[in-house]
């Protein structure tokens, strides 16, 4: 079996992202900037995979057959974004936007493809339209604080992360986001510990699992975070999990102490809305 030669396929979150252009891995591939790792890249020939494309041409039809069509416009986006093809997601989901001036779902799916494609900035500004402070989103939160995270501001991603977790209290998710904050700014310690409370109550997400042995690894403790990336997986898909993440905490060891800019050009891959 063929393994990935780069970890951010593994760990795929934009905070990961973020990670890997400040110093401590040599890929710039992400998945959803809501949840933080994901395992594997989708294959050229899955299987379905043509039925799939035919779905996304038919609602492409659809979405051409009348541009200001609100539900069109998000679905196909939405399409788009799951297929890879994140810069035709943004440029359907902004006009649709436009289109449809308000529209919150609209919004916060288009901030969305936006942090996907490395637009950060333009990400938060964006998210910060698509719910209120008088009705916060707990998910839209998480997501402004990982692109905070890839602009270097992390003190400030973590205050989002804190916000959300006053609506939903010990959420893995947003445990795992901050978990990983904590990895960019190398406070090691403390994202071991917000991991072990994400892990603790969502354990049966294997991102968050593999988010814990990364941090573990870093600390130089390889047999406890090869014991968890190998778990309930196959011996084939065990020898890539280990060698994918002895290549990531070889690369931070290296990298361990160097001053970096953070880059705000990481590139996304397709996720889950």
């Amino acid at each position: 079996m063929r393994h990935s030669s780069c970890f951010a396929r593994w760990f795929g979150s934009a905070a990961v992202a973020a990670l890997l252009a400040t110093g401590l891995g040599g890929c710039q591939t992400a998945r959803s900037p809501d949840v933080t790792g994901s395992l594997g890249t989708r294959a050229a020939s899955s299987p379905g995979l043509s039925d799939a494309h035919g779905a996304i041409e038919a609602l492409g039809e659809r979405y051409r057959a009348n541009p200001r069509n609100a539900e069109a416009g998000l679905r196909y986006g939405q399409a788009l974004r799951a297929d890879g093809r994140r810069e035709q997601a943004v440029a359907v989901l902004e006009q649709a936007s436009i289109a449809n001036p308000g529209n919150k779902q609209l919004l916060a799916a288009y901030g969305r493809a936006l942090a996907e494609n490395g637009s950060f900035k333009q990400a938060f500004d964006i998210l910060s339209r698509a719910h209120t402070p008088a009705n916060p989103d707990w998910r839209i939160l998480s997501v402004q604080g990982t692109t905070l995270d890839q602009m270097g501001k992390h003190g400030e991603a973590r205050r989002y992360y804190s916000s959300a977790l006053k609506i939903v209290p010990d959420e893995p998710s947003v445990l795992s986001n901050l978990g990983m904050s904590y990895v960019l700014s190398k406070e090691l310690r403390k994202a071991e510990a917000t991991l072990r409370r994400a892990y603790a109550r969502g354990g049966s997400d294997v991102r968050v699992r593999q988010n814990l042995a990364l941090a573990i690894g870093l600390q130089g403790r390889m047999a406890e975070a090869e014991a968890l990336v190998t778990a309930n997986v196959s011996p084939d898909e065990a020898a890539a999990n280990v060698a994918s993440l002895r290549q990531m905490i070889g690369n931070g060891r290296q990298t361990a102490g160097r001053p970096s800019e953070p880059r705000t050009s990481a590139v996304a891959a397709p996720s889950r809305t």
